[in-house]
């Protein structure tokens, strides 16, 4: 593990790649280091550029863009959002593993940006289970969570694109699937 790598971790809004994630870092705090991606959208309260993101107009990462800057990149709901090849490529030299929580646009541009990189897709038990997970949230109204079903289903449609499917039934049991799919047999 000591040679880094890129790992691309998709699935579903509320199926738990976040809490997997945030485990992975807490379990190996010296291998791994999330992306921090470039958007064009204003920075939220108690965000700081260059922790959540780096916040920049749209010309500049239009530019950006047309100069190959980005190993994937895409619009959502009027803003950029993209993923610098420079410091994913120089924190793979580094000999860490860049975490990259993307969405299924974005795994496919990395497939063929980064074909190396490790893609994993987590998937809930079921879309009925995934439907409680977000309605058990209480963080969005009815047409948001209608509006993630339907997209869940497109998602989980590709889920064969991608080296690793793990089904988060029991999160014990979705993290050991993690370590197993990034390190083998044994961490």
């Amino acid at each position: 593990m000591n040679k880094g790598g890129l790992i691309v971790i998709t699935g579903p809004s509320g199926v738990g790649k976040g809490t997997l994630l945030a485990g992975l870092c807490h379990r190996y705090p010296d291998l791994f280091r999330f992306s921090v991606s470039v958007t064009t959208r204003s920075p939220r309260p108690n965000e700081v550029d260059g922790r959540e993101y780096y916040f920049w107009q749209r010309p500049e990462f239009e530019q950006a863009c047309q100069e190959g800057f980005f190993l994937e990149w895409a619009e959502y709901a009027g803003n950029l959002y993209g993923t610098p090849r420079k410091a994913v490529e120089e924190t793979i030299a580094a000999g860490k593993w860049v975490l990259l929580e993307i969405d299924l646009l974005g795994a496919r541009q990395i497939a063929q940006s980064f074909p190396r990189a490790l893609r994993i897709f987590i998937a809930p038990p079921s879309l009925e289970v995934l439907e409680q997970r977000l309605r058990q949230r209480s963080t969005e109204p009815e047409e948001a969570i209608q509006k993630r079903l339907s997209h869940a289903a497109i998602e989980m449609a590709a889920m064969d694109e991608f080296d690793y499917v793990i089904v988060n039934d029991d999160l014990e049991e979705a993290m050991e699937a993690l370590e197993t799919a990034i390190f083998g047999k044994e961490p």
